[in-house]
């Protein structure tokens, strides 16, 4: 099972790094694997740490992938060398354990040193869920084709439309804002932000 999360690292002068990233648990371990190039691996193999962010709030997701936001606010982590979304919910601190090296996509394995709770988890939102497919589809718009987007799309919508609350507007926004912008550019790979190969 994969979830989708934001990871967080920091380099080695600590100027932190934002990125979604689908994440697996398996015994005992925290799974990560990043396509090259990836700013979130040279700071885990340069740090040996990463801090796994769990957010409701869905801006952090699209917001990454699109362009329109990436610096969000941070502290430090307690007890490893990176940092964590102030405004998540919880988040796990990790120690990076073993590496599967790979030319274009390693696996990294890592362990939880650290967990913390900040706020109560309010349940689920179907167009949370709908702007995180949504951001998927952004990070992909060059391997697929635009009949697909498009359906996806006005599927995703139907949830926007019924249950949406400002916060998921605003994120839906920048992900229509992001797919026009794509095709305006005559279907050129996007360049969004750092690590959007991440959302999986």
């Amino acid at each position: 099972m994969i979830f989708e999360t934001i990871i967080t690292t920091a380099a080695r002068d600590g100027r932190p790094h934002i990125a979604p990233m689908g994440v697996r648990f398996e015994n005992g371990r925290t799974i990560l694997a990043p396509f090259r190039p990836s700013v979130t691996l040279d700071n885990i193999l340069a740090t040996r740490a990463a801090v796994i962010n769990f957010t409701n709030d869905v801006r952090v997701f699209a917001g990454c992938v699109t362009g329109y936001a990436f610096d969000w606010p941070t502290s430090p982590a307690t007890r490893v060398a990176s940092v964590r979304l102030d405004g998540a919910l919880a988040h796990t601190e990790l120690e990076l354990d073993e590496v599967h090296d790979d030319t274009q996509r390693p696996t990294l394995y890592m362990r939880s040193v650290h967990q913390e709770t900040h706020a109560p988890f309010p349940g689920f939102n179907r167009a949370q869920a709908a702007v995180v497919e949504g951001a998927i589809l952004v990070s992909r718009l060059f391997m697929l084709p635009a009949e697909k987007v498009d359906n996806e799309v006005a599927y995703l919508k139907i949830a926007i439309d019924k249950t949406a609350g400002d916060t998921e507007r605003v994120a839906w926004g920048w992900i229509m804002d992001a797919i026009a912008r794509y095709r305006a550019q005559g279907d050129k790979t996007p360049d969004t932000s750092p690590d959007t190969s991440h959302v999986a």
